[in-house]
């Protein structure tokens, strides 16, 4: 009986990270659709080409090498294309990677889980670097980052493995339930160096320094691809819980959809507000961007907080990414999107919040793994990118970028018949 008790357990546990995956998968779609919306019209084809490849390549890379990097072990392959992995193994291999010890799933499940982790930190990148990015060089870099540079600060984190050796985040008090820093915090880092070395659109930046705004082509795409990455990330945050087979992690698991969807909550309304203050519109633009923060904050730690707490977090956030949106453009950094705002800046306020609910982490451990997480992910990926602009180059030319990507890297136009 406790036999079929515990093989039932198995089954639910596996079967529930899987649909977790899927939902996570599904955000590939959020991020492709609110990049579509974001970007002008001539844009478009060579944005979703690439949201849809690089979900591909990171898939291809974490299985080849990402993966054993991240978790240690052979080839992902050698160990489960079988099929054949055992509930012990399963047990012994959760407990090593630092997911808690008494979770019991595939080894398949787990890896499925894990990839679609690492295609979300690279979308992030997409956006980012959107309308003036080489489609070669934008996938050259993905395969690096999704292959090597994302498992690597993976390993020190959930992996449980020291950082070059030194020194274990974990033992410092580092605590980062779903990925604010390791995900998102560390997309926006690669996203941040790309762009330095990128340089903002023709025609963002008067001569005088004015900021000119560049409206995106189709805002209800932004939209819907606003509400898909709030439904997908039901998937991200409830998946780490890790387990739905006993009464304890089922609560868990509610709290955290709870608390997910209350920060996002908050986190659209405090943009809205903010928005309605400085430009006395209600910015849609900044009410996707907030609702996104609130998401992307919670993440770090969505099941210690009441659910009012989750709220405050997420309308903080809200606030925090419309500032950081204006600030970053008086400075010249040109993202189409805000995904650095949302994802770095709001991912480093993430981090730091997690202390005030969750007494097993510390702010030094926050501070000391968000400088590590950054520092590692931005360095190693201004290196990458230098070396793809000194060997291919970065950026299309200015008449590439006048005519559009969809032209100069697709060769096709996602709405022919409006511009003929």
């Amino acid at each position: 009986m406790q036999s079929q008790i515990f093989e039932l357990q198995y089954a639910l546990d596996t079967f529930y990270f899987l649909i977790c995956g899927a939902l996570v998968m599904w955000m590939a779609a959020g991020f492709t659709m609110l990049e579509a919306g974001l970007v002008r019209s001539k844009n478009t084809v060579e944005i979703l080409t690439k949201n849809i490849a690089l979900f591909a390549t990171a898939s291809i890379m974490y299985m080849v090498c990402g993966y054993a990097i991240m978790y240690g072990g052979d080839l992902f392959l050698s160990g489960i294309a079988g099929g054949e992995t055992l509930v012990d193994d399963a047990l012994a291999a959760s407990a090593e990677n630092g997911f808690g010890g008494d979770s019991v799933y595939s080894a398949a499940s787990d890896f499925f889980f894990q990839v679609v982790f690492v295609a979300t930190c690279m979308s992030i990148v997409s956006g980012a670097v959107a309308e003036r990015m080489k489609l070669w060089s934008f996938l050259l870099f993905t395969v690096v980052m999704t292959g090597v540079i994302y498992p690597l600060e993976g390993s020190w984190t959930w992996g449980g493995n020291d950082v070059f050796g030194l020194f274990n985040l974990g033992d410092m008090g580092f605590s980062d339930f779903a990925g604010s820093g390791i995900v998102h915090m560390a997309g926006a880092a690669a996203a941040l160096a790309g762009v330095l070395l990128l340089g903002a659109r023709q025609g963002k930046y008067g001569p005088n320094g004015e900021i000119r705004a560049i409206p995106g082509a189709n805002l209800p795409l932004a939209a819907l691809g606003t509400l898909i990455l709030w439904m997908g990330w039901f998937g991200f945050n409830g998946g780490s819980v890790l387990k739905l087979g006993d009464i304890a992690s089922a609560n868990a698991v509610a709290i955290v959809f709870l608390n997910t969807n209350a920060a996002a909550a908050g986190g659209a309304v405090g943009a809205l507000l903010l928005a309605r203050l400085i430009f006395g519109k209600a910015d849609l633009t900044m009410l996707l961007n907030g609702a996104l923060a609130g998401l992307v904050a919670i993440t770090a730690e969505p099941s210690t907080p009441s659910a009012l707490q989750a709220t405050i977090f997420g309308m903080i956030a809200g606030v925090i990414v419309v500032l950081s949106i204006l600030a970053l453009d008086k400075i010249k950094i040109d993202d189409p999107v805000g995904a650095i705002s949302v994802h770095g800046v709001v991912g480093l306020f993430g981090l730091l919040i997690v202390p005030i609910t969750n007494p097993a982490s510390t702010f030094i451990g926050q501070i000391v793994g968000a400088a590590t997480i950054f520092a590692w992910v931005f360095i190693a990926s201004l290196i990458v990118w230098s070396i793809i602009k000194v060997v291919i180059g970065l950026r299309i030319s200015e008449e590439d970028e006048y005519e559009g990507g969809d032209i100069a890297e697709c060769g096709m136009e996602a709405y022919p018949e409006f511009t003929r």
